[in-house]
């Protein structure tokens, strides 16, 4: 009998002004994945950062000549070109991301793995946002008018931290450059399938750099942004039973 192949799994962080977590998200990562299966690789999209992550970069690819991959923007593409770029170089069976900022705990992965059986996506939710107030407040009132907006079943949009199957994407295509990405995203994948797990994690302070999105008057585009990607998704484009719906009889639907 010939043994079952094991599921492979792709691991990439967008980084941008993240010299000084890049390097411990990368070695972490390559730490969590052996653990989990002899077949993966870890990717950064490097969209081009102005600061020394390059030079953090090319050291990492000497020390893992064989599992990590860098992907250069020349320009800057914004954060949902950056991860396009990912989900685009991705080659194995699951798909994990998160910023390279280290607000997140890449041993979590972990966690997340263990529910990936059977469905499309395991979506982290925060236990805790470890953010300035401003922050917090924009982001739970964003959370709530995108959820309802978009009809969303998860309990944390805004949490990027993400284990896809990476065939969900063959039913797909992202268009999005901006931070309007996570919505579109999660908005597209909600549509295709029910499939859908939802597993706490962690939330630390930002230890270095800046956010690329809480900020006023990039919130205001996004949400302009919004009004297109909402007319797109529930006026113009034609409905379809989702994978795992009750109509298609094929999975465990949303599980939390």
């Amino acid at each position: 009998m010939t043994e079952a192949r094991p599921d492979s799994l792709s691991i990439f962080f967008p980084a941008y002004n993240d010299w000084g977590t890049i390097a411990s998200m990368v070695i972490l990562a390559h730490e969590v994945a052996r653990e989990l299966t002899p077949d993966f690789e870890v990717i950064v999209i490097n969209d081009a950062s102005p600061d020394h992550v390059d030079l953090i970069l090319d050291e990492l690819r000497s020390i893992y000549p064989q599992t990590f991959r860098v992907v250069k923007h020349e320009k800057n593409r914004g954060y949902g070109g950056a991860l396009k770029s990912g989900f685009a170089a991705a080659s194995k069976d699951f798909v994990f991301y998160t910023d390279g900022d280290a607000q997140y705990d890449v041993r979590e992965i972990r966690l997340l793995w263990a529910k990936r059986t059977d469905v499309d996506l395991v979506n982290g939710w925060k236990i805790k946002r470890s953010d300035p107030l401003h922050r917090k407040v924009v982001g739970r009132v964003y959370h709530h008018f995108v959820r309802f907006c978009f009809q969303l079943p998860v309990r944390d949009v805004d949490c990027d931290f993400r284990l896809i199957r990476r065939s969900i994407f063959e039913r797909f295509r992202l268009e999005s450059d901006s931070g309007l990405i996570c919505v579109e995203l999660m908005t597209r994948i909600s549509r295709a399938t029910t499939r859908i797990a939802q597993v706490p994690v962690h939330h630390f302070h930002r230890m270095h750099g800046q956010s690329q999105f809480f900020n006023f008057p990039r919130v205001a585009r996004v949400l302009i942004g919004m009004i297109g990607l909402w007319w797109r998704v529930f006026v113009t484009e034609p409905k379809q039973a989702p994978v795992g719906s009750e109509r298609s009889g094929n999975g465990p639907g949303v599980r939390g």
